[in-house]
């Protein structure tokens, strides 16, 4: 790599100055922002993306817990569903609906805002805020969940534990989380959850509603990290650029004096 000549303060008694090699100018060197990566070069997260990355959890456990509040004393959140809040059995089922319906719009919004990762983890995010819809729009009946119901709630546990192996890249990341290693390592958690919900949901076990809960809040989170983690990478790779563009108008600068007195 072609490297920039470095001005040696100490000169000889000629009064020439010295030239030594220096470290490459940083404008030499690739930025983060252009390498292939996670992070394209398309510029940060916008923040309107990071604020429905961050209203899905949110928006999601307080809806379960004013809707919960709601019930009668005969409802249980750690046998019982989030379903069955929204359902036509449920007492002011509007409530999660409504938190449904913003949870599914906050996830298709987080996706098109993503615009830093790679277009099949946008799509497969704004899929399942598309499952999260259709739970919404179907409530579960008094007598049980109908097949488009579960449908619709088994396409969202897939598709948000598959996510994180298409928001990885083999490409080095700054952020662990973002690497393969990292996303792999949350991939193998969520499939252990979604595997868990899908055991307790066919067996019918009185853990079902807190496995159901406990998996849609830790997926849930996901999104915000990755937008987090993404918006940092942004971050550092400007700063590294504008300093690599501070030393190489240094070193353009003294360059030229260098040569006046070695003629």
């Amino acid at each position: 790599m072609t490297q920039l000549a470095r001005p040696d303060p100490a000169r000889n008694r000629s009064g020439r100055c010295h030239i030594r090699p220096g470290p490459a100018s940083a404008t030499t060197e690739p930025l983060l922002a252009d390498r292939p990566g996670p992070l394209r070069a398309g510029g940060p997260v916008p923040g309107w993306a990071i604020g429905t990355a961050l209203l899905t959890p949110v928006v999601l456990v307080g809806g379960w817990l004013i809707a919960g509040a709601l019930q009668p004393a005969s409802y249980s959140p750690m046998r019982q569903t989030m379903s069955a809040l929204a359902g036509q059995s449920g007492t002011d089922r509007w409530v999660m609906t409504a938190a449904l319906l913003l949870v599914g719009s906050c996830q298709i919004a987080t996706g098109a805002g993503l615009t830093a990762v790679r277009m099949p983890a946008r799509i497969l995010l704004i899929l399942t805020g598309l499952s999260t819809l259709g739970i919404a729009a179907t409530p579960e009946p008094a007598t049980g969940p109908t097949s488009r119901h579960l449908a619709f709630a088994v396409s969202c546990v897939v598709t948000t534990a598959v996510w994180p192996v298409l928001v990885a890249r083999r490409a080095p990341a700054r952020s662990w989380i973002l690497s393969v290693c990292g996303c792999a390592t949350v991939t193998v958690i969520f499939a252990g959850l979604s595997c868990w919900l899908l055991i307790a949901a066919r067996d019918g076990g009185g853990d079902l509603g807190m496995v159901e809960r406990l998996t849609s809040a830790v997926q849930g989170m996901f999104p915000l990290v990755v937008a987090l983690a993404l918006r940092q990478t942004a971050r550092d790779a400007g700063n590294q650029g504008q300093r690599g563009q501070e030393r190489s108008r240094h070193w353009q600068a003294v360059t030229p004096i260098c040569q006046r007195h070695s003629s």
